[in-house]
């Protein structure tokens, strides 16, 4: 029995192992290398366009407990990435190519998986997880939309720009971690001064055109650092500047704003401007964040991007197992279900792939109910009319209360609530 996977995604490799280690064989499509999109730059497997960070590590963030529920039901990306780690504090970050790397020899090497580097252009016959991602080709798109019937939704995402850690000026920049927890990021700190120069330059600065852009269908998780700047002049100062929990070494006091640093790669030879997703063009870019002490000669390897992201109304036509309603034997999976993140992309493809493999297998479809935050993700797509449907991360609103009141605050909550749902993946996982 084969099945087809289209899309080397984070949701479609997953997919494609969940099916694998269940003795399922794989043919996947992936039209890159041959034929990009606007945001990958290579061909590999799990290609992290933007951020290199899989965000937090702690259970009391929906993301630290989606990712601990993935490892606990043996997650190719979680194993992968864990393997490609990082050091980022509380938040887990990877080496973008050991991690791919790491996952393109995870997949070749089972025997019933055959990788077919070719766009698909209509939904082939016989059970299909299309994993295309927010980026699907335009032929795909329209056989998608003529199929289900639906028009297609969109949004705006964007990436922040890599600079070389030998181009820093260091003397300007100091580690650390918020909060004491290590020394895994280069701090630019901002005098009033400074951070007022710098906003009057970002709002001021030309931005590259995109077609179509509204502010408006910019997704709140990727919005582009010049127009949170438009928000209001402490916009920044008080999101991806703020300056708290961090100590400037050479005052002894927090500065008035800080850009962070982050690692993007094992040699700590680059680094990503955390929170600076833009749109700007690439000469107001190297002009504009060349402002921020200890960037003043930075080298960009990647400038920020801004690329349109497809999803399609998946209330309107998935179950919560992401499988089409209309069409036996055929799923979705990954951000174009209106999972937000990598994490929950791979996390969709996990479930997707799961109950693929159960379907041929004639096994009972997952139950997965509220109660764990892979079952809260495929609830939440597949409920509601989806008149108002909007892409999501994972996060403890979506997830079933505690059912009974818990002492202490939010951090308690939280922190029960995880424990929860770790039991409940390892009670039920054997069915899985």
């Amino acid at each position: 029995m084969t099945v087809t996977v289209i899309g080397a995604g984070l949701a479609g490799c997953e997919a494609a192992y969940q099916l694998l280690k269940r003795g399922i064989d794989v043919n996947m499509y992936e039209m890159r290398p041959d034929k990009s999109t606007g945001a990958h730059k290579t061909g590999d497997f799990a290609e992290l366009v933007c951020s290199n960070s899989l965000r937090s590590s702690r259970l009391e963030n929906g993301a630290g407990l989606l990712k601990e529920e993935m490892r606990r039901l043996d997650s190719l990306i979680m194993s992968c990435a864990d393997a490609a780690a990082l050091p980022a504090g509380g938040a887990l970050a990877v080496d973008r190519t050991d991690f791919s790397r790491r996952v393109r020899e995870r997949l070749t090497g089972f025997e019933g998986f055959t990788l077919i580097n070719r766009e698909v252009t209509a939904i082939p016959e016989g059970r299909c997880i299309i994993a295309a991602g927010p980026l699907c080709s335009d032929a795909l798109s329209e056989a998608i939309a003529a199929l289900t019937g639906q028009e297609r939704l969109h949004f705006y995402d964007a990436a922040a720009p890599i600079v070389t850690a030998d181009s820093l000026d260091m003397t300007k920049i100091f580690r650390a971690s918020r909060y004491g927890r290590g020394e895994d990021y280069l701090n630019c700190p901002m005098t009033r001064e400074q951070y007022d120069a710098f906003v009057d330059a970002l709002l001021s600065a030309e931005a590259a055109p995109v077609h179509g852009f509204e502010n408006s269908a910019v997704f709140e998780g990727c919005m582009p650092v010049e127009v949170m700047a438009a928000r209001g002049r402490q916009t920044l100062a008080f999101g991806p500047l703020k300056p708290v929990g961090l100590t400037d070494p050479s005052t002894g006091k927090e500065p008035y704003a800080v850009l962070q640093l982050r690692q993007d790669d094992a040699a700590s030879t680059l680094y990503n401007l955390v929170g600076f997703q833009t749109h700007l063009r690439f000469g107001e870019q190297k002009r504009v964040f060349g402002m921020i002490p200890g960037l003043e000669n930075a080298e960009f390897v990647r400038y920020g991007v801004m690329h349109r992201n497809t999803f399609i109304c998946s209330p309107r036509l998935l179950d919560k197992n992401y499988r089409l309603k209309s069409k036996p034997g055929l799923y979705f999976a990954g951000q174009i279900t209106g999972v937000e993140g990598y994490i929950e992309s791979a996390a969709s493809g996990m479930l997707a792939g799961i109950a693929m493999a159960h379907d041929c297998l004639s096994l009972p479809a997952p139950d997965l109910s509220d109660m764990c935050a892979i079952g809260a993700l495929g609830i939440y797509v597949s409920s509601g009319e989806g008149r108002n449907f909007q892409p999501m991360n994972i996060n403890f609103g979506i997830i079933a209360p505690p059912d009974r009141k818990i002492k202490g605050g939010k951090a308690e909550r939280y922190r029960y609530v995880s424990a929860r749902a770790l039991e409940y993946i390892d009670g039920i996982k054997q069915s899985l």
